[in-house]
């Protein structure tokens, strides 16, 4: 064998370890630096993941009342992690638990100011408007009408079933219906 030829494959074998242009970078991945870049990847990736599902628990504690739909929730941000998330995040009630009794309590309320019963000025029960004083604190509700004798307001200047003059002023004509 040609003395060459043994040359040759020497060479040839050590040229091309050394020729390598991706050496450096593979020596990267087996390096320590790259193992712990991974596991720290890793870590925030669990970190992330519990963040979510500790995101989803405060937010449906705040907006769900049911406990089992709360741990439905919870369990969707723990099993699916951030895809979990922005699948609660779509599904979720709008509104906080705390602004919907607000809502509602207004609106009651609203319902109770606008219902067709009246209340006495003074203890609030209900009372019917032929009522001339409260049954129950005695206030004096309406006086009545000198001439026809029925419930007449005391804002009230003329008497709006007879036309009678309420205060003893002389009420101009063209203010009488």
């Amino acid at each position: 064998m040609p003395h060459w030829t043994i040359a040759a494959a020497t060479t040839s074998t050590t040229t091309t370890t050394e020729s390598n242009p991706f050496q450096s970078v593979l020596d990267f991945f087996k390096s320590p630096t790259w193992h712990f870049i991974t596991n720290m990847f890793w870590f925030f990736l669990v970190v992330l993941w519990f963040a979510c599902a500790y995101w989803v628990f405060k937010d449906a504690r705040r907006r769900v009342d049911d406990k089992i739909v709360l741990a439905v929730c919870v369990l969707t941000g723990l099993v699916f992690g951030p895809v979990g998330l922005i699948v609660y995040s779509i599904v979720r009630p709008p509104e906080l638990l705390a602004d919907r009794q607000e809502r509602e309590l207004e609106i009651l309320m609203l319902e109770q100011r606008l219902g067709d019963q009246a209340r006495c000025s003074f203890c609030k029960t209900p009372i019917r408007d032929d009522y001339l004083v409260c049954p129950t604190c005695s206030r004096r509700l309406r006086t009545t009408c000198p001439s026809c004798r029925k419930p007449v307001e005391p804002q009230w200047r003329v008497c709006p079933f007879c036309e009678k003059d309420m205060h003893g002023a002389s009420v101009p004509a063209f203010d009488r219906a």
